[in-house]
């Protein structure tokens, strides 16, 4: 009885040290996979000083946004639907007013 214990006991200890080898395994072929451990792939972003980076290989300055920042800004001074919007807003406004307006009989 002792030695079938001991067998047994061996068996599981071999299937479980098995079972954490092929979990290691997968782990790094999920990594290769994936590529993080691929020194062949550059960064998409990295910052190389407070006011300067890269992204995807183009160099961008702090400049290079305000810029367009500002080209966002200009072309943000009249957008169609937010001014559509503000109309029927104030529309539903008045009108909400002059039907409550009418039931209270002010």
């Amino acid at each position: 009885m002792f030695r079938f214990s001991v067998i047994c006991t061996f068996a599981v200890l071999l299937l479980f040290f098995g079972v954490l080898l092929g979990m290691q395994f997968a782990n790094q072929g999920m990594k290769n996979m994936k590529g993080y451990d691929d020194p062949s792939l550059s960064s998409a972003f990295s910052v190389e000083s407070p006011n300067e980076g890269e992204i995807l290989g183009q160099t961008v300055t702090s400049h290079d946004i305000e810029k367009k920042k500002q080209k966002i800004e200009e072309l943000g001074a009249y957008n169609f639907f937010s001014s559509v919007g503000k109309k029927v807003s104030n529309t539903v406004s008045i009108g909400f007013e002059k039907l409550i307006g009418l039931i209270s009989g002010t």
